[in-house]
């Protein structure tokens, strides 16, 4: 009522009209006490009709990746973190559409019980919610000064007279950086006098992920998101194994009698996916067991299963963010961001059903490690000449995405960033024309590739297979 959030009509005829219900929640810190219990009144969006109750929708996620470039910018820096909690989020945007809604469950206004709610405003379970939302929230930051990302449309920069902050945006949670404490107080109140914004203080626990103070260094931890996930697993007191995969496993479709609970399997290789947000060595055991989501067999779940083993005896691993990050310095200063690296790899028709290679890349900032993938090739290779040469152009996809976020943060590279590859056949590729007569098939790759080598925007260099970072994104790695 205090927000103006509907209003009680008579029911139109021949109008849709949205149900909704009660959700109830306990929320919980890293320690696992109870900071508040919470009622929120939800549409059942499902029931909304597309052309109808709703038009395009878009949901402010930040990319993992733009998170682990901002916070090692901060820790090299020695910024401020802050972060933000914006109470009932989705009831601040306005809605462009007519949208009914049938009264709330006990609370039917007894004078008018056959009317319903003509929203004004935004609900939770709305399909075009977060895009009101968002829209409400980037014209409140426009209004402050900052400008939004290209490339991340969910980060926003506000850089005046040496003043740079960075805003970082998960749907209701927000992570505020930056080198001014007086501007950061000042943003967090002018966003107060528009919706009601918790300040939560420094930056400790954001999406599940713990960000543990090291010394100068920060560690993102995920032990409270594992250990939940091994309980619901039954594998808390399980015995741990030394690797994510075994080096001989040979994972197919079909390879043994159909998994007994698939739907099972789906949620544990779904909350499998959210740990690789800190945790690159199970990147490759996760891709893998991806891709047996539509029929599982009891193979595959003896593979999740010694995945969550490994994490059992690894649950206070995480990912270092170093502040002496080789040469990460203030983009206000002389010095550059200057250190950009990659490793681009591939296992040559490493699947036995389809015969297509897995590429896998890191990239480093200094020395953090800030990106990184394994990946099925979308397209069978006829030699490893050729998969590691698709991998090298997915590697410079990301490197190029990656620059260019650099440059919107203000961070200039003046060197060029090199990329290390373990086969000799894909690096002369990125510099010789003379090899087009092999490679027809993969021509935009190569063009790709060879055009940012020959305008001097990247180095291509060789690197034995043992130096080769990348190597554990594209096979079964022993132990050591």
């Amino acid at each position: 009522m205090r927000n103006d959030t509907w209003s009680l009509v008579p029911r139109v005829p021949d109008s849709n009209i949205v149900d909704c219900k009660w959700v109830y929640k306990i929320k919980r810190d890293q320690t696992g006490k109870i900071t508040r219990y919470k009622a929120r009144l939800v549409a059942k969006g499902y029931h909304q009709q597309p052309g109808i109750d709703y038009q395009e929708t878009f949901s402010p996620v930040v990319k993992a990746t733009t998170i682990r470039v901002v916070l090692s910018l901060a820790v090299s820096q020695k910024w401020q973190l802050r972060q933000l909690d914006v109470q009932n989020a989705f009831l601040h945007g306005d809605l462009k559409e007519t949208v009914y809604l049938q009264q709330p469950p006990s609370f039917i206004d007894p004078n008018k019980p056959d009317y319903v709610c003509l929203l004004h405003k935004s609900l939770y379970g709305l399909k075009q919610a977060p895009r009101a939302w968002f829209h409400w929230l980037s014209t409140a930051l426009y209004n402050l000064g900052f400008h939004g990302s290209k490339t991340d449309p969910s980060l926003f920069v506000y850089s005046s007279r040496g003043t740079l902050l960075y805003m970082l945006v998960y749907v209701d949670d927000i992570i505020l950086i930056g080198n001014d404490s007086q501007e950061l107080d000042r943003v967090v109140q002018s966003l107060n006098r528009s919706f009601a914004v918790q300040d939560m203080g420094p930056l400790s626990y954001f999406l599940g992920i713990e960000i543990l103070p090291q010394g100068l260094d920060l560690l993102l931890s995920q032990k409270k998101y594992i250990l939940e996930l091994l309980e619901r697993a039954g594998l808390s007191k399980a015995k741990p194994v030394p690797s994510p995969i075994t080096t001989t496993a040979t994972l197919a479709l079909g390879d043994s009698p159909p998994c007994a609970d698939p739907v099972k399997y789906r949620q544990g290789v779904g909350a499998l996916q959210y740990v690789t947000l800190s945790r690159p060595d199970i990147t490759f055991a996760v891709n893998k067991v991806c891709q047996f989501m539509h029929s599982p067999t009891d193979n595959h779940w003896s593979a999740v299963k010694r995945i969550l083993r490994y994490l059992q005896g690894t649950s206070d691993f995480g990912l270092l963010l170093k502040h002496d990050s080789a040469t990460l310095l203030h983009a206000y200063t002389d010095s550059t961001f200057n250190n950009i690296t990659a490793y681009s790899d591939a296992d040559w028709a490493g699947c036995p059903d389809d015969r297509r290679s897995t590429g896998g890349y890191a990239i480093y900032l200094g020395s953090n490690l800030v990106s990184w993938s394994a990946r099925k090739q979308r397209t069978v290779s006829r030699s490893s000449t050729e998969s590691d040469y698709k991998a090298l152009a997915d590697t410079v996809d990301e490197l190029t995405w990656l620059q260019t976020l650099l440059r919107e943060l203000q961070v200039p590279t003046k060197t060029v960033p090199t990329l290390w590859c373990d086969n000799l056949g894909a690096t002369y590729l990125s510099v010789n024309p003379v090899f087009h007569a092999r490679t027809k098939h993969v021509e935009v790759d190569f063009h790709f590739v060879r055009e940012k080598v020959a305008q001097g925007q990247l180095s291509v260099q060789f690197i034995s297979t043992n130096d080769q970072i990348a190597d554990i994104f594209t096979k079964p790695l022993p132990s050591q």
